[in-house]
């Protein structure tokens, strides 16, 4: 049997942390030929240019695309109208057997477009789950274009079946990234430490992105966040905010930070450096998936603000969520400051690329029908 060509599309340093192992685990083996499509926020230096990051891992076939030129004006749907443009050109020039795409992101919705006006398989990874904002409904378009669900866990799974999926498509992988974050080559703390030049060992971790249906009050969300890190006089590692609208209000208010000793303020963070900074901080603070998630496989404490996460799956204690207060934050900080509380195995193993693996490799997989019907519930 010839190699099956798979393409994967990464648009930020997030995704690709939740795939990259997926693509290694590929790119390894000579049942298939790799394709990885590079665009969003990776082709941008006001993001670190962490394009730069997949091309360090040495995959035999990237492809980089700039699908917005104005980080700050570009809108949203604009911007999809160039992924899908962009990445059409590039699966008819590919012709790929399968595509895969992870989340919620616009890039991942231009993906599923693509491949379903094109009768290519969609594989959708963490399809099913909940979150709040614009995020949520582009998770849950994806699932309806996609072809084929590897979804984190049972919950997820029993949402895509709402969705109208049948059963035979979903395939329960746990959550991606946890095959890094358990991988016992992690940079070291010191090797962190040095790298980024960080000059504290005691502190959090502040991760606080735009909320795209309440943008207007940005800059006053971001300006009470800011208010909070400061006043508790504590140590953090800040990383620049997604490439969503309302982002330029976040990093105004970040400017406020430049020269005070307790802060080291990063445009992006490699994944694995950021993962060993997760397992070494005290807290997350913010209001990114990884305070949900990542924190809850440490056991790290975190503080979750507003209600961008507000209907994703929680699976322990030690998940404070607060609102846009100083005085209601700087408690929340002062709380995880001293909490200890154990790690959660609800999101997966670690195996999910191996698992994914088993999956291709079954030719019973490759004959699944690209028409879709709606399955009714009971």
């Amino acid at each position: 049997m010839d190699a099956k060509k798979i393409v994967c599309l990464t648009g930020t340093r997030a995704d690709y942390g939740k795939i990259k192992r997926i693509m290694q685990i590929l790119d390894a083996n000579d049942k298939f030929e790799l394709h990885i499509f590079v665009t969003g926020m990776h082709m941008h230096k006001e993001y670190g240019s962490t394009y730069n990051e997949v091309l360090k891992d040495q995959y035999k076939n990237v492809y980089l695309f700039i699908n917005q030129h104005s980080v700050m004006a570009s809108a949203m749907d604009m911007t999809l109208a160039n992924t899908i443009e962009g990445f059409s050109s590039y699966v008819n020039e590919i012709q790929p057997d399968l595509i895969i795409t992870h989340g919620d992101r616009i890039e991942a919705l231009a993906a599923a477009i693509v491949g379903a006006m094109n009768n290519i398989l969609v594989g959708h990874i963490e399809g099913g789950e909940i979150s709040g904002t614009i995020d949520e409904s582009i998770r849950h378009a994806v699932t309806k274009l996609a072809h084929i669900h590897l979804v984190s866990n049972e919950a997820s799974k029993k949402r895509v079946m709402q969705l109208g999926e049948p059963e035979y498509r979903i395939f329960i992988i746990g959550s991606p990234d946890i095959d890094i974050m358990l991988s016992p080559d992690l940079p070291t703390w010191e090797e962190t430490k040095r790298r980024y030049e960080i000059p504290f060992d005691d502190f959090a971790i502040a991760l606080f992105h735009p909320v795209t249906t309440s943008h207007r009050n940005m800059k006053s969300y971001a300006q009470t966040f800011t208010d909070a890190l400061i006043a508790s006089e504590k140590n953090y590692i800040v990383i620049h905010p997604n490439n969503d609208l309302g982002r330029g209000s976040i990093i105004e208010e970040y400017c406020r930070l430049k020269d005070n000793p307790g802060f080291r303020v990063f445009l992006s963070v490699r994944f694995e450096h950021f993962l060993t900074m997760l397992k070494n901080t005290k807290f997350i603070i913010g209001n990114s998936s990884a305070g949900i998630r990542e924190a809850s496989v440490y056991g790290v404490p975190a503080i979750d603000i507003g209600d961008r996460q507000q209907n994703r799956y929680k699976p322990r204690d030690g998940l404070l969520h607060c609102c846009y207060d100083v005085g209601d934050l700087m408690e929340a900080i002062s709380v995880c400051s001293h909490l200890s509380i154990d790690s959660s195995s609800d999101f997966g193993v670690g195996n999910s690329a191996e698992q994914v693996l088993r999956i291709l490799a079954d030719s019973g997989f490759w004959g699944m029908p690209l028409q879709k019907c709606f399955i009714d519930k009971d």
